[in-house]
């Protein structure tokens, strides 16, 4: 049975995001992709003009799947304060050793594509944005519940945070030990708390 187009579309970029996932962007070939979807290299250029559009949509597919994830977690039961901290926990859990179906695509790939494409990098900084954002509406909603009494408008300090825990992420890639997050996370509480 025929797979219907946009299902064809999703498993060539899932496929694609995992293979990306271990071994980063230039380092996938569209031949390797193709083979391992099983899938013929007109089928690919149906969907997709340039590796580069691809790209795009990957990185697109990628920020849609985790902003849904922020929201839902940063939308749960308890103080501003314990759902960014929850967030930050579940950052530290999935972007360990062990959980390579959720690694981070703006570590793994960022300084990778931006400097190969810049359609890529504009997905970055939007898709960037929009995290940004949504740490900056819970810590405003901590500031609000008295949870979080940081002095450091919102917007600053969600800001300061992602950069922060983007460094953590890569520092833990570098060290192969999860202890820049830990880090990460004590200098969260105090920025916060």
């Amino acid at each position: 049975m025929k797979k219907p187009l946009h299902d064809m579309r999703q498993h060539i970029i899932d496929v694609a995001r995992t293979l990306m996932t271990h071994k980063g962007y230039t380092a996938v070939g569209l031949t390797e992709i193709l083979a391992a979807a099983g899938v013929p290299k007109g089928s690919f250029y149906h969907y997709f003009r340039s590796k580069d559009e691809f790209g795009q949509a990957l990185l697109d597919e990628y920020f849609q799947e985790y902003i849904a994830r922020v929201d839902l977690l940063l939308a749960g039961e308890g103080t501003g304060a314990e759902r960014l901290l929850s967030y930050l926990r579940y950052w530290a859990e999935t972007q360990a050793f062990d959980h390579t179906d959720q690694k981070c695509l703006v570590v793994k790939l960022g300084a990778e594509v931006c400097d190969l494409s810049e359609n890529m990098r504009v997905v970055l900084e939007k898709g960037t944005a929009l995290i940004i954002q949504r740490i900056a509406r819970c810590v405003e909603q901590g500031k609000a519940d008295g949870s979080i009494v940081a002095t450091a408008d919102a917007p600053t300090l969600a800001e300061g945070l992602y950069q922060m825990w983007l460094g953590a992420s890569l520092l833990v890639k570098v060290g192969r030990t999860p202890q820049p997050f830990e880090g990460a996370l004590e200098m969260s509480r105090r920025l916060l708390l």
